[in-house]
């Protein structure tokens, strides 16, 4: 008897591994992508590394292949992986550095979703999440190509989400706030930067990796069947607020 299986991209570390593991625990297989070694605990015998760049086409036909073979089946893709660093405009290689987010943050999903559909089509459709982000819906401050990317992955997944419907194909993303990951640990040792970016969240902390690993969940789930096209920010309360003012301490 074949197992529900899903692709997991980004799958190292963060958000990406937590909802590996959080759908392996759930009795799913699951192909674990990153450019680094997925982390694989003992007796996980559910989840398969694969190696690879997300920006590339063959990388994304693999993980497809791969879930097929181990597990004769797809139902769930998570296009987690991601990348960050954007350096001032004028700086030198600041245009280098926008390509490879491009690269990673925007083509990635589209080779993936381009993979996956014909498999999800094949077994009468599925569930498809981006990993978008709050820095998608609205400007920070020295981020612009990170900004633009994942507004991208925002109307990427309205776009396609439309395209694909009537195949039974979903396609959703969760926009993630400030979460506690090696991505964004530079922010948490500065004490007043982190106590700073703490206060502007409404309920006052920021979110865990598998919190948002839920929220994909929810998205992939049967409990999401009606829904479709949508970006679900999952962010504490952060983009309920204009930011003009510091919420309430109790």
């Amino acid at each position: 008897m074949t197992r529900p299986a899903v692709i997991v991209t980004g799958a190292a570390a963060g958000i990406g591994r937590a909802a590996a593991l959080l759908f392996a625990e759930r009795g799913y297989g699951v192909v674990a992508v990153d450019v680094a070694v997925p982390v694989c605990p003992d007796g996980s015998d559910g989840l398969v590394p694969l190696v690879g760049d997300v920006s590339e086409e063959p990388v994304n036909e693999a993980a497809v292949a791969l879930a097929v073979r181990e597990f004769g089946r797809l139902d769930v893709v998570v296009l987690n992986a991601g990348i960050g660093g954007t350096p001032p405009l004028d700086a030198p290689g600041a245009i280098e550095r926008f390509d490879r987010m491009v690269a990673v943050n925007l083509r990635g999903p589209v080779l993936g979703i381009r993979a996956a559909a014909p498999a999800l089509r094949a077994r009468g459709g599925g569930a498809i999440v981006l990993t978008a982000s709050v820095s998608g819906l609205a400007g920070d401050p020295g981020v612009w190509a990170y900004n633009a990317t994942k507004a991208a992955v925002v109307n990427l997944v309205r776009g396609t989400a439309i395209d694909h419907a009537r195949q039974g194909i979903r396609i959703n993303a969760v926009a993630p706030g400030l979460t506690d990951t090696p991505r964004t640990a530079v922010h948490r040792d500065d004490p007043d930067l982190e106590a700073e970016l703490t206060r502007r969240i409404p309920m006052g902390r920021w979110a865990r990796p598998h919190e948002q690993a839920e929220a994909i969940w929810f998205l992939a789930s049967p409990a999401a069947s009606y829904i479709t096209g949508v970006t679900l920010p999952v962010d504490g309360g952060l983009t309920a607020s204009t930011g003009l003012l510091p919420p309430p301490l109790t």
